[in-house]
């Protein structure tokens, strides 16, 4: 009897870096990239991914473990057979877009913290994944937090009621804003001071932060 093959993935590497944005902004992190298609991809077993993450805890001391890339929800199956073949010895991020809900269920075992984004750039069909997303990981019984990347155009209004629908999907959401701050501004306008104000009787965890730029900032 032939051994049916168990999943692979397609990543664009493992790498080590400084988590760039969101609630472990600033932490040392290994990075699971799952390969966009216009990136150069390797393909990885189970087995081949939990030994790289076995191989570099061995070598160096991580914060944590993010998982990110292109759909990563997409290989749930892949991720949970690494994670089974490798237990993480340091906290997992799920850095995502909001896609594939559903499948947040399926890696609760071994993630503590679902990180989804919305850059203000997309459709408004993006806004109500990522709500999914908060809803599924608060029922799933783990930590989440929503990354806002507000851009010039992008008004306070706007930002208090995605915030007001970010606490209707989970009061216990983490929110965290990041401003665009150019180089010829230097420093943060008293807006931001502002719409924490507003913000407070709105959502109990709403945060200011600034990224960490790459190239040691990654995500």
């Amino acid at each position: 009897m032939v051994k049916a093959a168990g999943p692979t993935a397609a990543l664009a590497g493992v790498p080590a870096g400084i988590q760039s944005q969101g609630v472990w902004a600033g932490r040392r992190q290994m990075f699971v990239r799952f390969a966009a298609e216009a990136e150069t991809a390797t393909m990885y077993t189970p087995d081949a991914l939990g030994s790289e993450l076995k191989r570099q805890s061995g070598r160096s001391v991580f914060h944590s473990i993010s998982i990110c890339g292109r759909d990563a929800l997409a290989n749930s199956e892949f991720l949970a057979a690494a994670f089974e073949k490798f237990t993480p010895t340091v906290p997992v991020m799920l850095d995502t877009d909001g896609q594939r809900p559903e499948a947040i269920g399926e890696l609760k075992k071994y993630v503590k913290l679902v990180q989804a984004t919305i850059d203000f750039g997309g459709p408004d069909a993006l806004v109500d994944r990522v709500l999914k997303t908060l809803g599924a990981a608060a029922t799933a019984g783990t930590h989440h937090a929503l990354v806002l990347t507000p851009r010039d155009e992008t008004s306070d209004s706007q930002l208090l009621r995605l915030i007001e629908q970010v606490h209707a999907a989970s009061a216990e959401t983490i929110v965290v804003i990041h401003p665009m701050v150019g180089a010829e501004r230097g420093s943060l306008d008293r807006r931001w001071s502002t719409l924490l104000e507003l913000v407070g009787p709105v959502h109990s965890d709403v945060r200011v932060l600034l990224r960490v730029p790459p190239p040691a900032g990654m995500k």
